[in-house]
């Protein structure tokens, strides 16, 4: 069989490994690290290369959200628009579970995220990508990110409230 994945990583804007999950042992997270860095120098320049890049024999296929970076690295010859949208609904799967797609909620979530890895990539060929059906198969609760918008003191903008924090009437009567 040729065209699987040989394996998933998850880097961070400056090209660390976060998160790997290897599916055929051929390929290392030091050398996806070390491509990043040369890509990530280049980034911005005409000749900056695109979503799929070529180097000593293993085709890397990345796409980045927010400050994370999917990766796929095969060593076979793989079909690259396969993978791409296959990097795309892993998005999808990983917005489902944590709301968003941010360094930080992957590192709170990283025992769902390597469960999640599991099942929806096996030996490096795609299975499940619909996130209700993986919600059957993983039980585990995630964390979810909250923006929670936080006021400014009241002595910052001067206001004084004619009543005290954490206090509350049925009715303003007096």
């Amino acid at each position: 069989m040729t065209g699987a994945a040989s394996a998933l990583f998850v880097l961070d804007i400056k090209g660390r490994c976060l998160i790997s999950r290897d599916y055929r042992g051929d390929v290392s997270a030091s050398e996806v690290e070390n491509l990043f860095a040369k890509i990530l120098d280049k980034e911005g320049d005409s000749d900056s290369p695109g979503p799929v890049c070529h180097e000593n024999g293993v085709s890397y296929i990345f796409i980045q959200r927010k400050n994370v970076y999917l990766v796929i690295a095969s060593r076979q010859n793989c079909n690259a628009a396969s993978l791409i949208f296959f990097l795309h609904r892993v998005v999808e799967v990983f917005r489902h579970y944590f709301e968003e797609l941010e360094e930080e909620s992957l590192r709170d979530n990283f025992v769902v995220v390597y469960e999640l890895l599991d099942e929806i990539m096996d030996f490096g060929y795609p299975q499940y990508t619909e996130a209700k059906i993986l919600g059957e198969f993983i039980k585990a609760d995630a964390y979810r990110m909250e923006h929670v918008l936080q006021r400014p003191p009241m002595a910052v903008t001067n206001a004084v409230s004619w009543r005290g924090e954490g206090i509350f009437y049925r009715t303003n009567e007096v």
